[in-house]
């Protein structure tokens, strides 16, 4: 057996477009490819019945950031992180705080910058499909 190792995150949204773009011009992530899948045994692997997706790669440095845009879609809600299975992709920037300020009005956030009791400066923002980003302090 090889070594396993890290090749993407992924997440699932329903609109790809909107969400390329908020992590593009959020993060400044580039695309680097966008490909869509389909047929039966796509449908069979992801255990979805007549599933086909569009996906789109983005350059999130030291991981590829997988969105991917289902259809048939599922309707979801914004997960909460202290409930069981609950994600959250973890990105790291110079300053948290100088972060937050350059955040468009509509990014929501859950609270301002906060300096944990592990000394790490942290900032959890929700895509545009409510799935939440941690950014903390590099």
């Amino acid at each position: 057996m090889s070594d396993p190792s890290a090749h993407h995150v992924g997440i699932t949204v329903a609109d790809l477009d909107r969400a390329v773009d908020f992590y593009t011009e959020t993060f400044g992530f580039d695309i680097v490819a966008e490909f869509a899948v389909g047929g039966d045994a796509f449908a069979e692997a992801v255990a979805v019945d007549d599933a086909s997706a569009a996906f789109a790669h983005l350059d999130a440095g030291d991981i590829v950031l997988e969105l991917v845009a289902y259809d048939p879609a599922a309707p979801g809600e914004a997960p909460e992180l202290n409930h069981r299975g609950a994600t959250h992709l973890g990105l790291s920037v110079d300053d948290v705080a100088a972060f937050h300020a350059d955040l468009d009005d509509d990014v929501e956030t859950l609270s301002p910058p906060r300096t944990t009791e592990s000394g790490t400066t942290i900032l959890f923002v929700r895509d545009p499909e409510g799935n939440l980003i941690e950014v903390l302090d590099a």
